[in-house]
C-alpha cells in the first residue's frame, strides 16, 4: 500500500487544479480517475474549444442553498489568476460574447497545460483506476482502487456529478459524503434543453434549428440571450441558463421580441400597411418558418388575414402571446444532455476558506460534486479553479 500526502479522485479541472496547487507545496500527490483520458469536460466543452472562464465571474452567476458559500474561494482564485496562467503557456484565446473565453484553438490546449502543470510538481495523474471504496482509520484514508490500495493523509473528492453520463460520470462523490454522513441537497440535471409534449411540439415542428433572439423567464429570474427550437423543444443559451431555476411544472415566459413592444407595432402597422397580410408583417421581425409557426398556434384558420380587417382585439392578443408566450414544458432532456449538476455536497458541511468537511478531518469536496452550481458561460469551470486552488492550498 503506497502512501501519499493527498489523493484526489477525479482528473477534471477542479481535481487537477488541486494537484497543481498541492504539489507546489511539496506534497506527495496521487490523482486517480476510471477514465482514459484525463479532463474529458474540457476537451468537449465550448464546441472543442473550452470556455475556460468568464471575466465577469461575481458569486451572483452561481446557485447555491448557501450564497454565500462561493465568495471565499472565488476571491482568492480570480478568472485574472487563471487567465495569467493561460497567458504563461502561450495559450491563444478570445472573448467570444458576455466575459466568455475561449482557446483560438483546441481545449486540448488547457488540458496539456494542467498536466504539464501536474508533472512540474510531481503530482502523479493515474487513468484507467476504479474507485471500490473508501475508508478511514484513526490517521490517514485508504483507497481502494482496481490497481490496489493506497493511502493518504488528505483526501479530496472531486469526481464531478452527474451530467453526461456517456462520459463516466457516477455518483460516486455523493457516496462517499453519505458514507461520512454529509447531507445532499438533491441533484438535478442543469443546463438542459426542455422538452414538450407531442401536442406542444406539433405546431412548431417544422421550426427545428431555428435560432433567435428571446428574453425567457420563470418566477423571477430572466434570461436574455439566444433561443434554439429542436426537434425535442428548446435550447440554446437562455434555456440552458432558465433550466437551472425551472422546477417541474411551472411555466416559463418567452419573449419572441425583447426589443418590441408588439401591441403598438402591430396596431401601427394595420394603419400604416392596412392592405398587407398578417404574415407578410410579422416577417419584418421573424423568419418565416416562425411566422408560419406563430400564426398555426395563434391564428384560428377562420380569421381574417388582411390587416385591415383584423380586429384590435385580435391584434393585441397575439401580440401578448409573441411579447409573453408561456408554456410549461414536459420536463427536461435530463442528464444525458446536462451541461453540470445542480445541487451536491451540502455546503453547510464544508470550510469556505479549506473546501474541507468540518466533521472528518483531511476530507475535501470540490468543483462540481460541492452545492454550487454556475450559469452558462465559463463560470462552472472558474468554480472548479477556485475551489481546485483552495483546496489545494490547504490538503
Amino acid at each position: 500500500m503506497k502512501p501519499y500526502d493527498v489523493i484526489i479522485i477525479g482528473a477534471g479541472a477542479a481535481g487537477l487544479m488541486c494537484a497543481i496547487e498541492s504539489g507546489k507545496r511539496g506534497r506527495s500527490v496521487l490523482v486517480l480517475d476510471h477514465a482514459k483520458k484525463p479532463a474529458e469536460k474540457i476537451r468537449i466543452s465550448g464546441g472543442g474549444r473550452c470556455n475556460f472562464t468568464n471575466i465577469y465571474t461575481t458569486p451572483k452567476n452561481f446557485l447555491s442553498q448557501n450564497p454565500h458559500f462561493c465568495v471565499s474561494a472565488l476571491s482568492r482564485y480570480t478568472p485574472a489568476d487563471f487567465i495569467a496562467l493561460v497567458s504563461k503557456h502561450n495559450i491563444a484565446y478570445h472573448e467570444k460574447t458576455l466575459g466568455q473565453l475561449f482557446c483560438d484553438d483546441s481545449a486540448q490546449h488547457i488540458i496539456s497545460m494542467l498536466i504539464t502543470q501536474c508533472h512540474s510538481v510531481h503530482a502523479n495523474v493515474q487513468l484507467e483506476t476504479s474507485i471500490t471504496s473508501v475508508e478511514k482509520t484513526s490517521d490517514e484514508f485508504i483507497v481502494h482502487t482496481s490497481a490496489g490500495l493506497y493511502s493518504c493523509a488528505s483526501l479530496v473528492v472531486a469526481c464531478g456529478g452527474l451530467s453526461i453520463p456517456k462520459m463516466g460520470a457516477t455518483g460516486l462523490g455523493y457516496d462517499i459524503a453519505r458514507q461520512f454522513n454529509l447531507n445532499i441537497i438533491e441533484p438535478t440535471p442543469a443546463l438542459v434543453p426542455f422538452t414538450l409534449s407531442d401536442s406542444q411540439l406539433q405546431p412548431i415542428v417544422e421550426l427545428s434549428g431555428v435560432a433567435i433572439d428571446a428574453t425567457v423567464r420563470t418566477n423571477k429570474t430572466t434570461f436574455r440571450e439566444g433561443m434554439l427550437f429542436t426537434h425535442r423543444g428548446f435550447s440554446g443559451p437562455s434555456m440552458l441558463q432558465i433550466s437551472s431555476y425551472w422546477q417541474a411544472a411551472q411555466p416559463i415566459i418567452i419573449n419572441l421580441a425583447p426589443d418590441e413592444d408588439m401591441v403598438t407595432q402591430l396596431l401601427a402597422a394595420k394603419s400604416a400597411h392596412a392592405k398587407q397580410e398578417i404574415g407578410t408583417v410579422l416577417g419584418n421581425w421573424f423568419p418565416k418558418r416562425l411566422v408560419q409557426s406563430l400564426l398555426a398556434m395563434h391564428w384560428p384558420d377562420d380569421a381574417p388575414r388582411r390587416m385591415a380587417d383584423i380586429p384590435n382585439a385580435q391584434l393585441s392578443a397575439l401580440a401578448n402571446a409573441i411579447n409573453a408566450w408561456s408554456i410549461v414544458p414536459m420536463g427536461t432532456e435530463g442528464y444525458r444532455t446536462a451541461e453540470v449538476t445542480l445541487g451536491g455536497v451540502d455546503t453547510n458541511a464544508l470550510s469556505s476558506k479549506t473546501m474541507e468537511c468540518k466533521s472528518v478531518a483531511g476530507l475535501y469536496f470540490i468543483g462540481e460534486v460541492v452545492d454550487v452550481t454556475g450559469h452558462l458561460g465559463g463560470f462552472n469551470f472558474q468554480w472548479a479553479w477556485a475551489s481546485g486552488f483552495a483546496a489545494g492550498a490547504h490538503a
